[in-house]
């Protein structure tokens, strides 16, 4: 037995992340990712429309932000809701599976955004001994 199926065995997990073939992998991905973190994030704050979801987040290509929504609303966390008008309107919002999903990222986007002083003085130190970057 594998200390991956012994962790998930413990546990009593039907799913295990650490295992190769574990299906969960493909969603911690897609929340994990930049974009995918990001996208959860600024939903959090509300529905947003794609283009006010691309501005709030800075440097997502249209192309990236799209792949992303598709990908979270696969996985369950992201609902799309297109409405018939003209011009069509398209809104995107947390499913409450995402906004529990999101509330726990948000939590390590803040204890890093918190913890930054340190981490740009560790870089300092270590660029300082290995040479810069």
């Amino acid at each position: 037995m594998t200390s991956t199926q012994e962790r998930a065995e413990d546990l009593d997990l039907p799913y295990d992340v650490f295992a190769k073939a574990c299906p969960s992998r493909g969603t911690l991905e897609h929340v994990t990712g930049r974009w995918g973190g990001l996208t959860l994030g600024a939903l959090h704050e509300g529905s947003l429309r794609f283009n006010e979801l691309r501005r709030r987040i800075d440097g997502v290509s249209e192309k990236m932000l799209s792949q992303t929504l598709h990908a979270l609303e696969r996985d369950g966390l992201v609902h799309r809701d297109a409405r018939p008008t003209n011009p069509p309107r398209v809104d995107y919002e947390l499913t409450p599976l995402g906004r529990e999903v999101a509330e726990r990222l948000l939590a390590l986007i803040h204890c890093v955004e918190g913890r930054m002083d340190d981490v740009l003085a560790a870089r300092e130190r270590y660029d300082g001994t290995r040479g810069t970057f």
